[in-house]
């Protein structure tokens, strides 16, 4: 018996006709202050806002980009956020989108840390950050049940979901045997079962979800978001540069050994190799990163 469909609670009023770059950037900033609870929850909350509230962009788009942020080493919400600001508003937009997803709270962090270490030490401070754990804990736990119970649609999925969580908390399974044993699944499961593995999602045209938004299943892919093989160059040569040209004046004005160089060079390899921790009973943050696996 499949799991039940979760209900559907968007809104049944036309889409917005247009998002102005003045909204987007609105919502980013308001976003960097709000998105509490890690990942999990500050992609729940792009969720509720830009799927649910303003309808920027269909759920099958918003799972479909999370899939493959997902697949990706490095924070998967900010490079969500990301994606979703350069789609709408192509570079200005994703720059946007992916500072104000981390300045704000970068400004708090340091913030919070200069009282940590100032005042760490007296009884109202010390209880008032140890009482902020289970109110994060309650919030992943939201997070984790609101965007798996959207993305696992059968028990072929939640029994994939499950096996990820066990291989991952219980067996200590590398995270690329997990991610290989996932897609070898999702590969085999649409050859053998395609209805329990459905693709869909992509800029293409597909099926309509019940409610349409700005950016719908088969809103057809912008300009500037199809591919050539210029502006990948052009994108691979400015991405180099950006991480090279900080390195290389480190490198120069304190030497390969000095510490500042060596943080630079530790953080790149933490960028390109590092995979975040999973939310629990969700596929698409145990590293099941095919898009197969979400109907």
């Amino acid at each position: 018996m499949n799991q039940p469909e979760p209900q559907n609670t968007l809104s049944t009023t036309p889409p917005p006709q247009s998002a102005s770059f003045r909204q987007a950037f609105a919502f980013w900033l308001k976003l960097g202050f709000i998105s509490f609870g890690g990942p999990a929850g500050q992609i729940s909350i792009m969720h509720q806002e830009l799927v649910e509230n303003r309808r920027w962009i269909s759920e099958r788009r918003f799972l479909h980009a999370l899939n493959y942020c997902m697949m990706l080493p490095g924070p998967e919400a900010q490079q969500l956020a990301t994606y979703i600001g350069w789609l709408m508003h192509r570079t200005w937009g994703g720059i946007v989108a992916g500072t104000l997803f981390v300045l704000p709270s970068l400004l708090i962090l340091i913030a919070l840390s200069w009282v940590y270490i100032a005042y760490s030490d007296v009884p109202v401070v010390a209880g008032l950050f140890y009482g902020i754990k289970p109110a994060v804990t309650a919030i992943v736990v939201q997070a984790t049940h609101r965007i798996g119970s959207r993305a696992l649609r059968n028990n072929w999925l939640w029994g994939i979901a499950a096996a990820s969580f066990v291989a991952i908390f219980a067996l200590n399974v590398p995270f690329p045997a997990i991610v290989a044993a996932a897609a070898l699944i999702g590969y085999l499961g649409g050859r053998i079962a395609p209805d329990k593995f459905k693709t869909g999602g992509g800029h293409g045209k597909t099926k309509l979800s019940s409610t349409p938004a700005l950016i719908n299943d088969d809103t057809p892919a912008p300009l500037h978001a199809k591919f050539r093989w210029s502006r990948l160059a052009q994108v691979v040569v400015a991405g180099v540069l950006l991480w090279l040209i900080p390195m290389g004046l480190l490198t120069a004005s304190y030497g390969w050994d000095h510490t500042l160089t060596q943080m630079g060079w530790f953080f790149t390899k933490a960028a390109l190799l590092t995979l975040a921790a999973p939310m629990p009973c969700c596929p698409m943050s145990t590293r099941v990163r095919s898009n197969t696996l979400v109907g």
